[in-house]
């Protein structure tokens, strides 16, 4: 059985871009959380309004319904899992699923929000996401503002060390 790994954190933290080139390395297959939202919920985030618990469950359990296929080979998933009980919704066990928590500071990712093109996510929920945002203890820890190389050598070297 291969492990899944959750690339996690607020909006704008760098988790599809980052997820990918991880994806990559590992040669294994890259999934973006996003791509599982049903259209309501992306209608509310672009319309500026915060998604609450009961219009999560239902995407998060559209997720965890493509574990068996992607157990297979391994996989990368790009998700935000702000909260602990979304992370056992997405049955994070730091065993065969894994999280990659990317931090970064408020200011840091407004920035970056700021220049991002052709997203649904309404910048201004950004200060919804790190009011939801439960950081985790676990797992790979991340300071996401690091060069995106640094970014990612230390993720892989933790990876593979494991």
């Amino acid at each position: 059985m291969a492990t899944i790994y959750i690339v996690m954190g607020v909006s704008g933290v760098g988790k599809t871009t980052l997820g990918k080139t991880i994806a990559q390395q590992l040669d294994i297959p890259f999934y973006d959380a996003d791509d599982f939202h049903p259209q309501e919920n992306k209608d509310k985030m672009a319309s500026g309004i915060p998604l609450q618990d009961e219009d999560r469950w239902p995407w998060l359990d559209r997720i965890v319904t493509q574990y068996d296929q992607w157990e297979i080979e391994g996989a990368v998933l790009a998700c935000s899992a702000l909260k602990e009980s979304y992370r056992k919704r997405l049955k994070v066990d730091q065993s065969k699923v894994k999280t990659i928590y990317l931090s970064a500071s408020f200011d840091n990712i407004a920035q970056r929000l700021s220049v991002r093109k052709n997203h649904f996510f309404n910048p201004s929920l950004l200060q919804s996401q790190f009011d939801t945002l439960e950081a985790p203890t676990s797992g790979i820890i991340c300071d996401a503002s690091l060069q995106k190389d640094r970014l990612l050598q230390h993720i892989i070297n933790t990876i593979t060390k494991q």
